[in-house]
Protein backbone atom coordinates (compact mmCIF):
# COMPACT_ATOMS: atom_id res chain seq x y z
CA UNK A 1 0.00 0.00 0.00
CA UNK A 2 2.91 2.06 0.97
CA UNK A 3 4.17 1.71 -2.55
CA UNK A 4 0.78 2.94 -4.16
CA UNK A 5 0.13 5.89 -2.49
CA UNK A 6 3.75 6.79 -3.40
CA UNK A 7 2.74 6.33 -6.97
CA UNK A 8 -0.05 7.92 -6.51
CA UNK A 9 1.26 11.79 -4.87
CA UNK A 10 4.04 11.21 -7.66
CA UNK A 11 1.21 11.20 -10.49
CA UNK A 12 -0.29 14.25 -9.01
CA UNK A 13 3.01 16.24 -8.73
CA UNK A 14 3.01 15.28 -12.50
CA UNK A 15 0.21 16.21 -12.84
CA UNK A 16 0.75 19.63 -11.05
CA UNK A 17 3.85 20.46 -13.22
CA UNK A 18 2.15 19.75 -16.23
CA UNK A 19 -0.88 22.31 -14.98
CA UNK A 20 1.86 25.14 -14.61
CA UNK A 21 3.93 24.66 -17.36
CA UNK A 22 0.82 24.55 -19.62
CA UNK A 23 -0.94 27.84 -17.57
CA UNK A 24 2.87 29.54 -18.09
CA UNK A 25 2.99 28.60 -22.08
CA UNK A 26 -0.51 30.18 -21.92
CA UNK A 27 0.04 32.93 -20.24
CA UNK A 28 3.28 33.57 -22.67
CA UNK A 29 1.64 33.54 -25.75
CA UNK A 30 -1.24 35.79 -24.65
CA UNK A 31 1.62 38.11 -23.21
CA UNK A 32 2.98 38.00 -27.16
CA UNK A 33 -0.18 38.60 -28.83
CA UNK A 34 -0.78 41.75 -26.33
CA UNK A 35 2.95 43.02 -27.10
CA UNK A 36 2.78 42.43 -30.70
CA UNK A 37 -0.32 44.12 -31.15
CA UNK A 38 0.61 47.01 -29.21
CA UNK A 39 3.75 47.38 -31.39
CA UNK A 40 1.26 47.35 -34.75
CA UNK A 41 -1.11 49.38 -33.56
CA UNK A 42 1.43 52.04 -32.12
CA UNK A 43 3.42 51.87 -34.55
CA UNK A 44 1.32 51.56 -37.79
CA UNK A 45 -1.89 52.89 -37.37
CA UNK A 46 -2.47 56.43 -38.59
CA UNK A 47 -2.81 59.29 -36.15
CA UNK A 48 -5.58 59.11 -33.63
CA UNK A 49 -8.41 62.50 -34.89
CA UNK A 50 -10.31 64.29 -32.03
CA UNK A 51 -13.45 61.59 -32.62
CA UNK A 52 -11.35 58.71 -31.51
CA UNK A 53 -10.25 59.97 -28.43
CA UNK A 54 -12.76 62.26 -27.11
CA UNK A 55 -16.16 60.67 -25.24
CA UNK A 56 -19.22 61.73 -24.76
CA UNK A 57 -20.98 61.61 -21.41
CA UNK A 58 -24.99 61.65 -21.74
CA UNK A 59 -24.89 57.58 -23.49
CA UNK A 60 -27.66 55.02 -22.59
CA UNK A 61 -25.84 52.88 -19.48
CA UNK A 62 -27.61 50.02 -18.65
CA UNK A 63 -26.15 49.66 -14.99
CA UNK A 64 -27.99 53.70 -14.46
CA UNK A 65 -30.44 54.00 -17.17
CA UNK A 66 -32.07 50.37 -17.36
CA UNK A 67 -35.53 51.30 -16.11
CA UNK A 68 -35.85 53.92 -18.58
CA UNK A 69 -39.26 53.65 -20.78
CA UNK A 70 -38.70 54.18 -24.33
CA UNK A 71 -39.60 57.94 -24.33
CA UNK A 72 -37.05 58.56 -21.47
CA UNK A 73 -34.45 56.77 -24.31
CA UNK A 74 -35.22 58.69 -26.62
CA UNK A 75 -34.85 62.24 -24.42
CA UNK A 76 -31.51 61.22 -23.45
CA UNK A 77 -31.13 60.63 -26.89
CA UNK A 78 -31.55 63.80 -27.78
CA UNK A 79 -29.01 64.93 -25.18
CA UNK A 80 -26.37 63.27 -26.21
CA UNK A 81 -26.73 64.65 -29.50
CA UNK A 82 -26.88 68.48 -28.20
CA UNK A 83 -23.61 67.39 -26.58
CA UNK A 84 -22.42 66.22 -30.11
CA UNK A 85 -22.99 69.06 -31.76
CA UNK A 86 -21.48 71.01 -28.95
CA UNK A 87 -18.34 68.61 -28.73
CA UNK A 88 -17.95 68.88 -32.85
CA UNK A 89 -18.43 72.88 -32.71
CA UNK A 90 -15.17 73.63 -30.23
CA UNK A 91 -12.85 71.27 -32.78
CA UNK A 92 -10.85 73.35 -34.86
CA UNK A 93 -11.96 73.39 -38.44
CA UNK A 94 -8.69 73.35 -40.20
CA UNK A 95 -7.19 70.08 -41.66
CA UNK A 96 -7.71 67.52 -44.17
CA UNK A 97 -8.96 64.64 -41.90
CA UNK A 98 -11.87 67.13 -40.38
CA UNK A 99 -12.58 68.77 -43.40
CA UNK A 100 -13.45 65.53 -45.78
CA UNK A 101 -15.32 64.01 -42.30
CA UNK A 102 -18.91 62.96 -41.87
CA UNK A 103 -18.24 66.01 -38.69
CA UNK A 104 -17.72 68.91 -40.94
CA UNK A 105 -21.29 69.95 -41.29
CA UNK A 106 -20.50 72.62 -44.45
CA UNK A 107 -18.59 69.23 -45.92
CA UNK A 108 -19.14 67.27 -49.08
CA UNK A 109 -20.23 64.28 -46.49
CA UNK A 110 -22.94 66.22 -44.60
CA UNK A 111 -24.50 68.25 -48.08
CA UNK A 112 -24.57 64.10 -49.54
CA UNK A 113 -27.11 63.06 -46.13
CA UNK A 114 -28.50 66.34 -45.93
CA UNK A 115 -27.03 66.34 -42.34
CA UNK A 116 -27.28 62.97 -41.80
CA UNK A 117 -30.51 63.17 -39.45
CA UNK A 118 -30.88 59.30 -39.39
CA UNK A 119 -27.85 58.66 -37.33
CA UNK A 120 -30.37 58.32 -34.46
CA UNK A 121 -33.74 56.76 -33.30
CA UNK A 122 -36.64 56.97 -35.19
CA UNK A 123 -40.40 55.97 -35.62
CA UNK A 124 -42.43 56.17 -38.91
CA UNK A 125 -45.94 56.06 -37.55
CA UNK A 126 -49.51 56.71 -39.20
CA UNK A 127 -52.80 57.02 -38.67
CA UNK A 128 -55.15 53.68 -38.14
CA UNK A 129 -51.49 51.52 -37.97
CA UNK A 130 -52.19 47.71 -38.72
CA UNK A 131 -48.85 46.27 -37.39
CA UNK A 132 -45.91 47.01 -35.34
CA UNK A 133 -42.35 46.54 -36.01
CA UNK A 134 -38.93 47.35 -34.04
CA UNK A 135 -35.31 47.11 -36.42
CA UNK A 136 -32.16 47.07 -35.10
CA UNK A 137 -29.33 48.37 -36.85
CA UNK A 138 -25.86 46.52 -37.24
CA UNK A 139 -22.07 47.11 -35.56
CA UNK A 140 -20.58 50.18 -36.71
CA UNK A 141 -24.18 51.51 -38.12
CA UNK A 142 -27.02 53.74 -37.60
CA UNK A 143 -30.54 53.65 -37.89
CA UNK A 144 -30.28 54.66 -41.62
CA UNK A 145 -29.63 50.84 -42.68
CA UNK A 146 -32.45 49.85 -41.07
CA UNK A 147 -34.87 52.89 -43.51
CA UNK A 148 -35.38 51.04 -46.48
CA UNK A 149 -37.19 47.86 -45.18
CA UNK A 150 -38.84 50.16 -42.22
CA UNK A 151 -39.86 52.34 -44.92
CA UNK A 152 -41.43 48.96 -46.90
CA UNK A 153 -43.11 47.88 -43.73
CA UNK A 154 -44.51 51.23 -43.45
CA UNK A 155 -46.37 51.29 -47.03
CA UNK A 156 -47.85 48.42 -45.82
CA UNK A 157 -49.94 49.43 -42.83
CA UNK A 158 -46.97 49.03 -39.88
CA UNK A 159 -45.67 51.66 -38.02
CA UNK A 160 -41.75 51.27 -37.52
CA UNK A 161 -39.46 51.88 -34.67
CA UNK A 162 -35.56 51.97 -35.40
CA UNK A 163 -33.53 51.57 -32.74
CA UNK A 164 -30.01 53.30 -32.34
CA UNK A 165 -28.06 51.47 -30.50
CA UNK A 166 -25.84 52.68 -27.76
CA UNK A 167 -22.24 53.45 -28.48
CA UNK A 168 -23.46 54.35 -32.20
CA UNK A 169 -24.12 57.83 -34.51
CA UNK A 170 -22.36 60.08 -32.54
CA UNK A 171 -18.72 59.38 -32.57
CA UNK A 172 -16.08 56.19 -33.33
CA UNK A 173 -14.96 56.64 -29.69
CA UNK A 174 -17.86 56.04 -28.18
CA UNK A 175 -18.00 52.41 -29.63
CA UNK A 176 -14.64 51.87 -27.06
CA UNK A 177 -16.98 51.65 -23.89
CA UNK A 178 -20.06 50.25 -25.31
CA UNK A 179 -20.98 46.81 -23.82
CA UNK A 180 -23.45 44.28 -24.65
CA UNK A 181 -25.60 44.72 -21.81
CA UNK A 182 -26.10 48.54 -22.95
CA UNK A 183 -27.54 47.16 -26.52
CA UNK A 184 -29.78 44.37 -24.85
CA UNK A 185 -31.28 47.15 -21.96
CA UNK A 186 -32.28 49.69 -25.21
CA UNK A 187 -33.74 46.90 -27.12
CA UNK A 188 -35.87 45.63 -24.04
CA UNK A 189 -36.99 48.82 -23.55
CA UNK A 190 -37.77 49.38 -26.92
CA UNK A 191 -39.29 46.24 -27.64
CA UNK A 192 -41.72 46.50 -24.47
CA UNK A 193 -42.82 49.95 -26.11
CA UNK A 194 -43.32 48.54 -28.98
CA UNK A 195 -45.26 45.86 -28.23
CA UNK A 196 -47.27 47.92 -25.78
CA UNK A 197 -48.56 49.32 -28.48
CA UNK A 198 -49.37 46.79 -31.41
CA UNK A 199 -52.28 45.09 -29.05
CA UNK A 200 -53.69 42.44 -30.91
CA UNK A 201 -51.83 43.72 -33.75
CA UNK A 202 -48.81 41.97 -35.69
CA UNK A 203 -45.86 42.55 -33.89
CA UNK A 204 -42.48 42.07 -35.76
CA UNK A 205 -38.98 42.67 -34.52
CA UNK A 206 -35.77 42.77 -36.87
CA UNK A 207 -32.46 43.54 -37.42
CA UNK A 208 -29.36 44.21 -39.41
CA UNK A 209 -25.71 42.03 -39.10
CA UNK A 210 -25.24 42.74 -34.97
CA UNK A 211 -29.32 43.41 -34.96
CA UNK A 212 -30.19 40.44 -35.79
CA UNK A 213 -28.38 39.54 -33.32
CA UNK A 214 -30.28 41.04 -30.84
CA UNK A 215 -33.47 40.93 -32.72
CA UNK A 216 -33.37 36.72 -32.47
CA UNK A 217 -31.72 36.84 -29.03
CA UNK A 218 -34.74 38.82 -27.72
CA UNK A 219 -37.31 37.00 -29.57
CA UNK A 220 -35.63 33.74 -27.71
CA UNK A 221 -35.45 35.22 -24.45
CA UNK A 222 -39.25 35.88 -24.93
CA UNK A 223 -40.27 32.24 -25.37
CA UNK A 224 -39.25 31.62 -21.40
CA UNK A 225 -40.75 35.15 -20.09
CA UNK A 226 -44.59 35.30 -19.35
CA UNK A 227 -44.53 38.66 -19.84
CA UNK A 228 -43.50 40.33 -22.91
CA UNK A 229 -45.45 39.90 -25.90
CA UNK A 230 -43.60 38.04 -28.23
CA UNK A 231 -43.14 38.62 -31.53
CA UNK A 232 -45.06 37.57 -34.49
CA UNK A 233 -42.23 37.26 -37.09
CA UNK A 234 -38.65 37.66 -37.35
CA UNK A 235 -36.88 39.22 -39.91
CA UNK A 236 -32.90 39.21 -40.31
CA UNK A 237 -30.83 40.87 -42.62
CA UNK A 238 -27.45 39.48 -43.09
CA UNK A 239 -27.48 38.11 -39.19
CA UNK A 240 -24.43 37.98 -37.38
CA UNK A 241 -24.79 34.14 -36.12
CA UNK A 242 -21.22 33.20 -35.48
CA UNK A 243 -18.08 34.37 -35.70
CA UNK A 244 -14.76 32.95 -36.21
CA UNK A 245 -13.12 31.93 -33.10
CA UNK A 246 -10.42 34.27 -33.85
CA UNK A 247 -12.68 36.57 -32.26
CA UNK A 248 -12.26 35.85 -28.95
CA UNK A 249 -8.39 37.13 -29.14
CA UNK A 250 -10.38 40.71 -29.05
CA UNK A 251 -10.37 39.87 -24.89
CA UNK A 252 -7.20 40.05 -24.35
CA UNK A 253 -5.15 42.18 -26.67
CA UNK A 254 -5.91 45.81 -26.19
CA UNK A 255 -5.37 44.86 -22.51
CA UNK A 256 -2.41 47.90 -22.78
CA UNK A 257 -4.95 50.41 -23.17
CA UNK A 258 -5.25 50.66 -19.83
CA UNK A 259 -1.91 52.50 -19.32
CA UNK A 260 -2.17 55.95 -19.17
CA UNK A 261 -0.12 57.23 -21.11
CA UNK A 262 -1.19 58.77 -25.03
CA UNK A 263 0.58 56.65 -27.19
CA UNK A 264 -0.93 53.72 -25.67
CA UNK A 265 -4.68 54.91 -27.11
CA UNK A 266 -3.90 53.58 -30.42
CA UNK A 267 -4.07 49.85 -28.61
CA UNK A 268 -7.97 50.04 -27.95
CA UNK A 269 -8.02 50.16 -32.23
CA UNK A 270 -7.67 47.75 -34.69
CA UNK A 271 -8.34 49.95 -37.50
CA UNK A 272 -8.47 53.86 -37.96
CA UNK A 273 -9.44 54.92 -41.17
CA UNK A 274 -11.39 58.23 -42.91
CA UNK A 275 -14.25 58.70 -41.22
CA UNK A 276 -16.56 60.14 -44.76
CA UNK A 277 -19.13 58.10 -44.73
CA UNK A 278 -22.20 59.77 -42.75
CA UNK A 279 -24.05 56.90 -41.11
CA UNK A 280 -21.42 54.16 -40.78
CA UNK A 281 -18.11 54.57 -38.56
CA UNK A 282 -14.75 52.99 -40.72
CA UNK A 283 -12.68 53.08 -37.42
CA UNK A 284 -13.02 49.96 -35.99
CA UNK A 285 -11.70 49.65 -32.29
CA UNK A 286 -10.89 45.74 -30.36
CA UNK A 287 -14.16 46.53 -28.26
CA UNK A 288 -16.63 46.11 -30.82
CA UNK A 289 -15.30 42.37 -31.93
CA UNK A 290 -15.06 41.95 -28.16
CA UNK A 291 -18.87 43.06 -28.25
CA UNK A 292 -19.95 41.45 -30.97
CA UNK A 293 -18.48 38.24 -29.44
CA UNK A 294 -20.23 38.39 -26.75
CA UNK A 295 -23.59 38.94 -28.70
CA UNK A 296 -23.38 35.67 -30.88
CA UNK A 297 -21.71 33.48 -27.68
CA UNK A 298 -25.26 34.54 -25.90
CA UNK A 299 -27.20 33.76 -28.83
CA UNK A 300 -25.16 30.62 -29.31
CA UNK A 301 -26.45 29.70 -26.35
CA UNK A 302 -29.86 30.83 -26.13
CA UNK A 303 -30.82 28.93 -28.93
CA UNK A 304 -28.99 25.37 -27.15
CA UNK A 305 -31.08 26.21 -24.14
CA UNK A 306 -33.91 26.74 -26.27
CA UNK A 307 -33.36 23.10 -28.35
CA UNK A 308 -32.76 21.27 -24.91
CA UNK A 309 -35.79 22.55 -23.75
CA UNK A 310 -37.93 22.11 -26.56
CA UNK A 311 -39.12 25.96 -26.37
CA UNK A 312 -37.48 26.01 -29.97
CA UNK A 313 -40.86 24.85 -31.65
CA UNK A 314 -42.77 27.78 -30.49
CA UNK A 315 -39.81 30.51 -32.28
CA UNK A 316 -42.23 32.39 -34.10
CA UNK A 317 -41.54 32.29 -38.06
CA UNK A 318 -37.97 33.42 -38.87
CA UNK A 319 -37.08 34.94 -42.57
CA UNK A 320 -33.52 35.45 -43.21
CA UNK A 321 -31.88 37.14 -46.56
CA UNK A 322 -28.19 36.53 -46.98
CA UNK A 323 -25.66 36.87 -49.55
CA UNK A 324 -23.89 33.33 -49.95
CA UNK A 325 -20.74 35.30 -49.58
CA UNK A 326 -20.11 37.55 -46.51
CA UNK A 327 -16.80 38.44 -45.47
CA UNK A 328 -18.23 39.69 -41.78
CA UNK A 329 -20.00 37.23 -40.59
CA UNK A 330 -19.94 34.48 -43.08
CA UNK A 331 -22.81 32.52 -44.51
CA UNK A 332 -22.50 29.25 -42.77
CA UNK A 333 -23.71 30.18 -39.55
CA UNK A 334 -27.39 31.70 -40.62
CA UNK A 335 -27.64 28.41 -42.33
CA UNK A 336 -26.21 25.78 -39.91
CA UNK A 337 -26.11 27.38 -36.49
CA UNK A 338 -30.10 28.83 -37.16
CA UNK A 339 -31.51 27.09 -39.90
CA UNK A 340 -30.70 24.22 -38.90
CA UNK A 341 -32.33 23.82 -36.06
CA UNK A 342 -35.74 25.30 -37.50
CA UNK A 343 -38.77 23.21 -38.45
CA UNK A 344 -41.46 23.91 -40.86
CA UNK A 345 -42.30 26.07 -43.77
CA UNK A 346 -42.72 29.18 -42.00
CA UNK A 347 -39.14 29.37 -41.57
CA UNK A 348 -37.51 30.79 -44.91
CA UNK A 349 -33.98 31.28 -45.66
CA UNK A 350 -33.21 33.60 -48.66
CA UNK A 351 -29.86 32.91 -50.38
CA UNK A 352 -28.26 35.51 -52.84
CA UNK A 353 -25.76 33.18 -54.95
CA UNK A 354 -23.08 35.14 -57.01
CA UNK A 355 -23.44 36.36 -60.17
CA UNK A 356 -22.86 32.99 -62.48
CA UNK A 357 -22.29 34.80 -65.63
CA UNK A 358 -19.64 32.53 -68.08
CA UNK A 359 -17.93 35.85 -68.76
CA UNK A 360 -17.00 35.87 -64.61
CA UNK A 361 -16.13 32.22 -64.07
CA UNK A 362 -12.64 32.75 -64.18
CA UNK A 363 -12.46 35.61 -61.32
CA UNK A 364 -14.63 33.54 -59.13
CA UNK A 365 -13.75 31.26 -56.12
CA UNK A 366 -14.65 27.88 -56.84
CA UNK A 367 -15.67 27.60 -53.17
CA UNK A 368 -18.81 29.88 -53.70
CA UNK A 369 -20.90 26.89 -55.25
CA UNK A 370 -19.60 24.37 -52.12
CA UNK A 371 -22.66 25.81 -49.77
CA UNK A 372 -25.51 26.16 -52.11
CA UNK A 373 -24.87 22.56 -53.37
CA UNK A 374 -24.66 21.71 -50.09
CA UNK A 375 -28.03 23.10 -49.26
CA UNK A 376 -29.88 22.46 -51.57
CA UNK A 377 -28.97 18.60 -52.20
CA UNK A 378 -29.47 17.82 -48.28
CA UNK A 379 -32.94 17.10 -46.36
CA UNK A 380 -33.88 20.24 -44.54
CA UNK A 381 -36.62 21.59 -42.24
CA UNK A 382 -37.07 24.98 -42.98
CA UNK A 383 -37.50 26.79 -46.56
CA UNK A 384 -34.93 27.24 -48.86
CA UNK A 385 -34.77 30.11 -51.88
CA UNK A 386 -31.75 30.47 -54.37
CA UNK A 387 -31.54 33.81 -56.11
CA UNK A 388 -28.98 32.64 -58.78
CA UNK A 389 -28.48 33.08 -62.66
CA UNK A 390 -30.92 30.99 -64.66
CA UNK A 391 -28.24 30.08 -66.66
CA UNK A 392 -24.19 30.72 -67.22
CA UNK A 393 -25.76 32.74 -70.53
CA UNK A 394 -27.79 35.19 -69.38
CA UNK A 395 -27.70 37.55 -66.42
CA UNK A 396 -31.54 37.06 -65.54
CA UNK A 397 -31.62 35.66 -62.41
CA UNK A 398 -34.23 32.94 -60.93
CA UNK A 399 -35.56 32.24 -57.73
CA UNK A 400 -35.99 28.68 -56.62
CA UNK A 401 -37.46 27.42 -53.71
CA UNK A 402 -37.27 24.03 -51.97
CA UNK A 403 -39.95 23.03 -49.71
CA UNK A 404 -39.25 20.47 -46.30
CA UNK A 405 -41.26 18.40 -47.96
CA UNK A 406 -38.72 18.07 -51.11
CA UNK A 407 -40.85 19.85 -53.74
CA UNK A 408 -39.03 22.16 -55.58
CA UNK A 409 -40.43 25.63 -57.72
CA UNK A 410 -38.54 28.25 -59.96
CA UNK A 411 -40.01 31.25 -61.02
CA UNK A 412 -37.87 34.57 -63.18
CA UNK A 413 -36.51 36.71 -60.94
CA UNK A 414 -37.01 39.84 -63.17
CA UNK A 415 -34.28 41.55 -62.39
CA UNK A 416 -30.39 41.83 -64.56
CA UNK A 417 -27.00 41.79 -62.66
CA UNK A 418 -25.69 44.66 -63.71
CA UNK A 419 -22.48 44.78 -65.79
CA UNK A 420 -19.21 43.81 -63.54
CA UNK A 421 -20.98 42.94 -60.42
CA UNK A 422 -19.42 39.75 -59.29
CA UNK A 423 -21.34 39.34 -56.30
CA UNK A 424 -23.53 40.91 -53.59
CA UNK A 425 -22.55 40.93 -49.78
CA UNK A 426 -23.04 41.85 -46.04
CA UNK A 427 -23.40 45.66 -46.23
CA UNK A 428 -25.00 45.81 -49.31
CA UNK A 429 -28.55 43.62 -49.04
CA UNK A 430 -30.39 46.33 -46.88
CA UNK A 431 -29.87 49.12 -49.26
CA UNK A 432 -31.82 50.07 -52.55
CA UNK A 433 -29.73 50.81 -55.54
CA UNK A 434 -30.88 54.13 -55.65
CA UNK A 435 -30.14 54.72 -52.27
CA UNK A 436 -28.70 58.64 -52.12
CA UNK A 437 -26.11 57.86 -49.98
CA UNK A 438 -24.86 53.97 -50.64
CA UNK A 439 -26.72 53.48 -54.40
CA UNK A 440 -24.46 51.38 -56.96
CA UNK A 441 -27.38 52.70 -59.87
CA UNK A 442 -25.88 55.33 -62.30
CA UNK A 443 -27.10 58.66 -61.25
CA UNK A 444 -27.57 58.01 -57.22
CA UNK A 445 -26.41 60.42 -54.76
CA UNK A 446 -28.10 63.78 -53.83
CA UNK A 447 -27.43 67.73 -54.08
CA UNK A 448 -25.06 67.32 -56.86
CA UNK A 449 -22.81 64.44 -54.80
CA UNK A 450 -22.49 60.97 -56.28
CA UNK A 451 -23.52 58.28 -53.68
CA UNK A 452 -20.36 56.53 -52.14
CA UNK A 453 -22.07 52.84 -53.98
CA UNK A 454 -21.24 54.59 -56.99
CA UNK A 455 -17.74 55.35 -56.81
CA UNK A 456 -15.25 53.94 -58.89
CA UNK A 457 -11.87 54.92 -58.71
CA UNK A 458 -8.59 53.32 -60.06
CA UNK A 459 -5.26 54.08 -58.72
CA UNK A 460 -1.80 52.66 -57.39
CA UNK A 461 -1.87 51.33 -54.14
CA UNK A 462 -1.09 54.14 -51.46
CA UNK A 463 -2.76 56.77 -53.84
CA UNK A 464 -5.42 57.32 -51.42
CA UNK A 465 -5.98 57.41 -47.85
CA UNK A 466 -8.83 54.05 -48.45
CA UNK A 467 -7.97 50.75 -49.92
CA UNK A 468 -9.07 50.18 -53.07
CA UNK A 469 -10.62 46.97 -51.67
CA UNK A 470 -12.87 49.59 -49.40
CA UNK A 471 -14.23 50.91 -52.85
CA UNK A 472 -14.93 47.88 -54.54
CA UNK A 473 -17.23 46.06 -51.96
CA UNK A 474 -20.98 46.49 -53.29
CA UNK A 475 -22.62 49.12 -50.53
CA UNK A 476 -26.28 48.55 -52.30
CA UNK A 477 -28.35 45.84 -53.29
CA UNK A 478 -29.74 45.58 -57.15
CA UNK A 479 -32.17 43.03 -55.95
CA UNK A 480 -33.70 45.07 -53.34
CA UNK A 481 -36.72 44.82 -55.00
CA UNK A 482 -37.15 41.26 -53.95
CA UNK A 483 -36.88 42.00 -50.55
CA UNK A 484 -39.86 44.35 -51.00
CA UNK A 485 -41.82 42.34 -52.57
CA UNK A 486 -41.10 39.45 -50.23
CA UNK A 487 -41.89 41.70 -47.01
CA UNK A 488 -45.51 42.53 -48.81
CA UNK A 489 -46.54 39.06 -49.12
CA UNK A 490 -45.62 38.52 -45.68
CA UNK A 491 -47.46 41.03 -44.50
CA UNK A 492 -50.45 40.60 -46.65
CA UNK A 493 -50.56 36.79 -45.28
CA UNK A 494 -50.28 38.16 -41.82
CA UNK A 495 -52.57 40.49 -41.68
CA UNK A 496 -55.15 37.87 -43.77
CA UNK A 497 -54.42 35.37 -41.11
CA UNK A 498 -56.10 37.74 -38.11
Amino acid sequence: MPGFRRLGVAAVRRIGRFGIRTAALAASIAAAMVIGFTLYAVSALPPLQPWHIERLDGEFDALFDRDLDFAGYLHLEKELFAELERTVAAWPDGGEAFAASRFNRKGTVARLAAGAPWNRSFRLARKGARGQALLVHGLTDSPYSMKALAESLHRRGFDVTVLRLPGHGTLPSMMTTMRLSDWQAAVRIAARDVAGRAGNQPFYIGGYSTGGTLALLHALESLGDASPRRPDRVLLVSPAIELTPVAALASIIDALSIVPVPVLEKVRWQEIAPEFDPYKFNSFPVNAARQVNRATSALQAALAGARESGRIAALPPVVAWQSVVDSTVGATGVADRLFAHLAGPQHRLVVFDVNRSEALASVQRPRTAELLDRLTAGPRNYTLEVISNAGTGTAEPEIRRFAPDGSEAAHAGGIAWPPALVSLGHVALPFPPDDPVYGIAPGSGHAGIPSLGSWLLRGESGAITLSLGALTRPRSNPFWPLIDSDVGELVASDLAGR
